[in-house]
């Protein structure tokens, strides 16, 4: 089963857990929700009506909670972690998963000094390990470890919940790469009209040169067969002349009377 698959029944399960349950039972669903190894995102269970309603309760920390892990990072929760529940280890290790998706976001070449600062590693050696067995394993993000460089290049990062207010940001982006897009469009198709014209003008300079040139041929032709005639009919004259004057040089014989 592929990660995505996985998300989408992980996410159903959570789903219906949270519309069922209310107050410290709810609670306990985000926190299994944002423990399990397997799930990455939370922006639906967010949006379920039991949970919504846990604004204002004596249980409103559990929403801030399940509002980390859709949106925050592990330095924001370091901030404000006197305002949430404590963290149990497999939520250290998947918010510091999650740090890692969206430092993918911005970046695609991510400095290995930033990234040990952004979740608390000591070493490279642990570092390393973490992308590797933690998130690369685990299909969240592709990419390769450059030792030389000290950076983490990303090929592939799964996507976060979108953040409030990132949605609008998104679809102006959007907009705007399809405006490019149909700028770059039009462009193409006066470069491919531009190119059918070239071209339909070089097939006519060829047809125009291919007829000059039967004709300069044809009139070649011409040319060279009257001109071989005329070799032709002057050879036969000379022929003849030469005929008669050798006749008239040729000595006759003189006849003896016979004794």
């Amino acid at each position: 089963m592929d990660i995505e698959q996985k998300q989408e029944e992980l996410i159903e399960h959570f789903v219906n857990q949270a519309s069922t349950f209310q107050g410290s039972s709810l609670a306990t669903v985000i926190i299994e929700a944002t423990s399990h190894p397997s799930l990455f995102a939370f922006s639906e269970i967010l949006s379920v009506l039991n949970v919504i309603e846990l604004q204002g309760t004596e249980h409103s920390i559990y929403l801030d909670l399940l509002r980390m892990f859709a949106h925050g990072t592990w330095s924001e929760y370091k901030s404000s972690a006197g305002s949430l529940p404590p963290f149990a280890p497999d939520q250290v290790l998947k918010l510091k998963q999650l740090t890692v998706l969206t430092l993918a976001e911005t970046n695609k070449v991510l400095p290995y000094d930033v990234l040990m600062q952004e979740l608390d590693v000591v070493n490279v050696r642990e570092l390393e390990d973490f992308l590797i067995n933690e998130c690369m394993y685990v299909g969240i993000v592709r990419g390769k470890l450059d030792q030389f460089r000290r950076c983490f290049q990303v090929q592939f990062a799964a996507g976060r919940d979108l953040r409030p207010g990132q949605l609008g940001s998104m679809i102006h982006t959007l907009s705007n790469w399809l405006s490019t897009s149909d700028n770059l469009l039009i462009s193409i198709q006066e470069k491919i009209k531009w190119a059918d014209t070239m071209s339909e003008l070089d097939k006519k300079h060829k047809k125009e040169a291919d007829e000059r040139m039967e004709e300069v041929k044809k009139a070649l032709s011409l040319k060279a067969d009257i001109d071989f005639r005329g070799h032709e009919e002057m050879f036969s004259e000379l022929g003849g002349v030469m005929d008669y004057d050798e006749d008239r040089t040729r000595p006759k014989r003189r006849r003896h009377p016979l004794g």
